[in-house]
């Protein structure tokens, strides 16, 4: 992607002030500063975190203000960043990953984000804890039942706009989550951050100028009830003088200290990414033969695309059938093989950029007997084995069934393959080297892509596995 959300603003000639100089405070007071905060988490009782662009930057997504902020550049005529790895491949980082841990051990309450780059959501913070003020852009919503739909790829449009699907409870129009400047911040997501913030005895702002109204006033909500503010932030703002403590410093950093102080480790993350397998079968007129057609298809619908796959070989053992390599989507593959011959599918998925591993391989028992009964599948469980799997070997490309069904005319199977595509470490020990001659590998680089922003609405806390690229499943994982 270029620039996604800040392309498709309106444009509006006051974005409030921008290329703000950045401070950073001496070693010795940085680290007096992080024990001082650390102490003041411990003793929390009701812990909320306040995030804006600053907590992203590491994770390859410019900010906004900063001296190569994209509005900065924006206003100085200066070309914007490429990107070099695509929006939906960016991973949660070390802060993303401390809040997971924070509120896995019951010290953070609730986590207010400005961002819509869905990091927080990935990483495996609860949905019910979490306010996305200005949206989400992997996210659509069905205004008339509320449901939410996660998904693996950015959704087209922003401003609550109609999307190009429908919802498959009901059959309303979707709507983007994300806003655009004109539109007012949810009512939802906002009663909940002013709950929280209200009731917070600490609140921690995280890589944020505090300049957006209405939400950098929030955090000003826990000073009438006794609470305290911190802010961590290179630039200053202009709430420093409501703050208790104001560090200027890397955000990780900061928190990476703060974890430390509270020995808590912080959990490498796993994404793991769905993908829906099918065969299709119908005999020829003699009956010797079957038609059958592959296909290689999104969880979110046959029209949407596969966006962490670049191509797919497919062959078999012996030459039951000639092999292909697909390279556009759909991923199609039409044979003909003989109907009483049974044989063994060989499918290799090429992972594309932004992926911890090249590729993976899904072998695929082909006999063309279709049982009106199929297994069921705990997801859960699949998920978690998976995740602990892939930590213990330190490597991606592991694959696991989570789902499985039949039709009896067409007869056809579908098969919903969930997959470990990345791993990210903070712990600092190095991963095995890639080895592309097998079905897994390891994280070597971050992504360099452009936060996408904005400001959103939503509905419900209810979603639906088969509408989510990696599931809900997937974002706790690390839970």
């Amino acid at each position: 992607m270029s620039l996604g959300y800040a392309e498709k603003l309106s444009y509006i000639e006051d974005v409030g002030q921008v290329g703000m100089s950045e401070f950073f405070d001496s070693p010795h007071v940085l680290k007096e500063k992080i024990e001082q905060l650390a102490s003041m988490v411990q003793k929390s009782k009701h812990l909320v975190v306040f995030t804006g662009a600053g907590i992203s930057t590491s994770c390859g997504i410019p900010d906004f203000r900063g001296p190569k902020g994209i509005w900065t550049l924006q206003r100085e005529g200066k070309a914007l960043p490429e990107a070099s790895l695509p929006f939906h491949r960016a991973m949660p980082g070390i802060t993303h990953m401390a809040l997971v841990e924070l509120e896995k051990a019951g010290i953070l309450k609730f986590v207010i984000s400005q961002n819509v780059d869905g990091l927080h959501l990935r990483s495996g913070i609860p949905r019910e804890k979490l306010a996305e003020l200005h949206g989400n852009s992997f996210m659509e919503i069905c205004r008339s039942c509320g449901v939410e739909y996660l998904r693996d790829f950015e959704v087209e449009t922003i401003g609550l706009k109609e999307t190009s699907r429908r919802c498959p409870v009901c059959g309303t129009k979707l709507r983007d989550t994300v806003l655009d400047w004109e539109d007012a911040l949810p009512p939802k997501e906002m009663s909940l951050a002013e709950k929280h913030c209200r009731i917070a005895d600490l609140v921690l702002c995280l890589g944020t100028s505090l300049q957006i109204t209405p939400a950098c006033n929030l955090p000003l909500r826990s000073l009438r009830g006794g609470g305290k503010i911190v802010i961590v932030n290179l630039q200053k703002t202009p709430k420093d003088p409501k703050a208790s403590l104001v560090i200027h410093g890397l955000v990780d950093k900061v928190i990476a200290g703060v974890m430390d102080f509270l020995n808590l480790k912080i959990p490498p993350f796993v994404r793991i990414d769905l993908l829906e397998i099918s065969i299709i079968q119908g005999l020829s007129k003699d009956r010797r033969y079957v038609n059958w057609m592959l296909r290689m298809a999104s969880v979110h619908g046959q029209k949407a695309q596969v966006p962490f796959i670049k191509s797919v070989e497919v062959s078999s053992d012996g030459e039951s059938f000639k092999a292909a390599v697909l390279q556009k989507q759909p991923f199609l593959l039409k044979r003909r093989t003989i109907r009483t011959k049974s044989f063994e599918m060989m499918v290799k998925l090429n992972f594309s950029d932004g992926c911890g591993c090249s590729c993976t391989m899904i072998s695929l028992p082909v006999d063309f007997k279709i049982s009106p009964e199929w297994p069921k599948y705990d997801k859960n469980a699949t998920f978690k084995n998976l995740k602990e799997t892939a930590i213990k070997d330190r490597s991606c490309g592991k694959t696991a069934i989570v789902e499985k069904k039949v039709m009896l005319d067409p007869k056809s199977e579908f098969i919903v393959y969930a997959m470990v595509t990345n791993i990210t470490w903070h712990d600092g020990i190095p991963t095995a080297p890639e080895d592309t001659s097998k079905s897994s590998g390891t994280l070597t680089k971050r992504q360099n892509v452009v936060n996408n922003r904005i400001r959103t609405s939503r509905k419900r806390r209810k979603f639906f596995p088969h509408e989510m690229g990696f599931k809900m499943e997937s974002e706790t994982l690390q839970r």
